[in-house]
């Protein structure tokens, strides 16, 4: 063997020794980067109140919708366990149709939890999927006016009071959580429902369920929401 292949093999041996040196620290101190980034992010990030603006203005301009305000955890930017509070009201008077009157006013709540589905979740800024469990027990009020049978001539008029309701049902959550300055963020949530029980008393069908909507075409719903970070 040559002086010259001896000094190749010797460098060689050399580079090979300090590249494998190389990757052995980068890959410790990778380790120590990430695991130090992850230990600097606590588990609980603190909660957040929202109120729903959708419900707000959908009872302001019409006939029947809520009042709706959240308390959600923060759990390491990714999980968030949330209860949601509400009051559904309607007073909803169908003079064009049947003429029936059908008022009601009564608290609900919703439990479930939401999963951020972002690569980087630390930005403030979520993509979330969740679930939901409704429920709601309330009174219902009936009545229709004064007014003959065409055909047969009695009177028509009824009324029905106070007639006990509840509902059970569950939601399957989509969203957007965006922040805009400080702890201020808005949101947004597309949610399909469907019903678990029902107890409409002798109503047959009520026409809205409180924190659920009107029976028979609430099969979609969403809030949008403002929310603050605390």
């Amino acid at each position: 063997m040559t002086l010259r292949t001896l000094i190749s093999a010797s460098i060689s041996r050399v580079a090979i020794s300090l590249l494998l040196l190389t990757a052995c620290s980068l890959e410790a101190g990778a380790q120590r980067f990430l695991k130090l980034e992850k230990d600097s992010i606590p588990l609980f990030r603190g909660f957040a109140v929202s109120f729903d603006l959708a419900g707000f203005a959908q009872l302001q301009l019409g006939d029947y919708g809520q009042y709706e305000g959240a308390l959600r955890l923060n759990l390491h930017d990714q999980y968030f366990p949330i209860v949601e509070l509400g009051i559904g009201r309607a007073n909803h008077d169908d003079d064009e149709v049947t003429g029936i009157t059908y008022k009601t006013t009564a608290p609900y709540f919703r439990i479930g939890a939401d999963v951020n589905i972002m690569n980087n979740k630390h930005t403030g800024n979520r993509v979330f999927v969740g679930l939901r469990y409704g429920f709601t027990s309330y009174k219902v009020d009936v009545s229709h006016p004064v007014f003959d049978d065409p055909v047969w001539k009695w009177d028509s008029t009824f009324e029905l009071t106070d007639q006990h309701c509840n509902q059970q049902w569950a939601e399957v959550v989509f969203g957007l959580d965006g922040k805009l300055f400080g702890p201020l963020h808005l949101g947004w949530s597309g949610r399909y429902k469907f019903r678990i029980s029902n107890n409409d008393a002798s109503l047959g069908s009520a026409w809205y369920v409180p924190g659920y909507g009107i029976q028979d075409s609430s099969v979609l719903g969403y809030t949008f929401y403002i929310a603050i970070d605390i």
